[in-house]
């Protein structure tokens, strides 16, 4: 009677996914019917030379165009950027590592990939053990994304969702997990965390997990009188014109470039740890009071920032990567803030009289 019991529980487990992963690709084939549609229309409509600015079919085609974030989301369609990604092995290995080492995490799971992109960490998840893989992305790239997951032979296990994960209906209610690579360069800089907030607020079931878990943002000083130079001195003599006043336009502009390490005048501080289990888009907006103790007597020419990533909620092997200059450089690089006037400073002391405030806001 115990085993014929089980038998019945296994059927039944089987029945339930199978259910659901044809509610998933019903909903899935709803939205590119709906999508195909409106494309035909617009393109009978311009063979047959009818004014599509102004007709339906037009009004139809802008339903399919991206929101106010559509630079964001169409420079994510671009095949270079994802190249770009997944060549960066610190980025790419890193979240391998993790799924692949802690496969506890995703065995038997549902599991949400927000802005999945190419659909690597999908398929990692669904290697790992994952029941059902959910992925979900605003950008023209899920289209190659759904020939990829074909290709591997995994699309019983992934389903991949076109859309905002603020606007899209998910044909489920709870995830067991949710993944993503929501970085930006300084962590928040046209990141997507907000985004992530939202899915894990509205999908991430009781004693379910976010992943990368923690995050932090760190500021040094840095040194470099000829780079100093070469972004600022350049503006007072350009071709025999002077164009100081350039100086204030450029100041207030991040430079997102790899550092010589050589170049790095202090001990690094950390400004912001977010834990995105707990984390609310209101800890997105901060100032953080800091000081940055000298190692070297010299210039203080800039403050730079980096990220650093930690997989450690109930990881039984943890894993952590980090965008600073003294490690791999990752495609993130670093993002460097010039000082308008280089201040000498000693070593041995902290730069500045009072702490500093670093304020981001989003």
């Amino acid at each position: 009677m115990c085993s014929n019991g089980l038998n019945d529980m296994t059927v039944l487990e089987q029945l339930k996914c199978a259910e659901h992963r044809a509610r998933l690709a019903e909903a899935a084939l709803a939205r590119a019917q709906e999508d195909l549609q409106k494309m035909k229309q617009f393109a009978q409509d311009f063979v047959m030379n009818v004014d599509v600015r102004s007709s339906s079919s037009s009004n139809a085609i802008a339903d399919l165009q991206e929101d106010e974030d559509g630079v964001y989301f169409s420079s994510y369609g671009h095949y270079g950027i994802h190249a770009e990604m997944l060549k960066d092995k610190v980025r790419t290995e890193s979240y391998r590592d993790f799924i692949y080492q802690n496969p506890h995490i995703f065995k038997d799971k549902v599991v949400l990939d927000v802005g999945c992109g190419t659909g690597i960490l999908s398929m990692f998840a669904a290697k790992a053990g994952a029941k059902t893989v959910i992925g979900v992305d605003q950008s023209e790239i899920i289209y190659q994304a759904m020939d990829i997951i074909r290709s591997n032979k995994l699309e019983n296990i992934i389903t991949l969702v076109k859309g905002r994960i603020e606007e899209v209906d998910l044909p489920l209610e709870k995830v067991d997990v949710i993944i993503s690579e929501w970085m930006g360069y300084f962590l928040l800089f046209e990141s997507m965390l907000d985004s992530v907030i939202y899915a894990k607020d509205k999908y991430l079931a009781g004693g379910g997990s976010v992943y990368p878990d923690i995050c932090t943002i760190s500021l040094v000083a840095v040194g470099d009188m000829n780079k100093h130079a070469d972004k600022l001195l350049f503006w007072e003599d350009v071709y025999g014109f002077d164009m100081s006043c350039m100086k204030k336009a450029v100041i207030p502009e991040a430079v997102v470039e790899v550092l010589d390490p050589n170049t790095l005048i202090s001990t690094a501080t950390v400004i912001k740890r977010i834990d995105c289990n707990t984390a609310s888009t209101s800890d997105l907006e901060f100032s953080s009071a800091f000081t940055l103790t000298i190692t070297t007597s010299t210039k203080c020419t800039a403050v730079a920032g980096y990220f650093d990533i930690f997989f450690e909620k109930d990881c039984h092997n943890k894993v952590l990567f980090s965008t600073g200059p003294w490690c791999t450089k990752t495609h993130w690089k670093q993002t460097v803030f010039l000082l308008e006037k280089p201040i000498p400073v000693e070593a041995g002391t902290c730069m500045g009289v009072v702490p500093g405030t670093c304020g981001i806001t989003l």
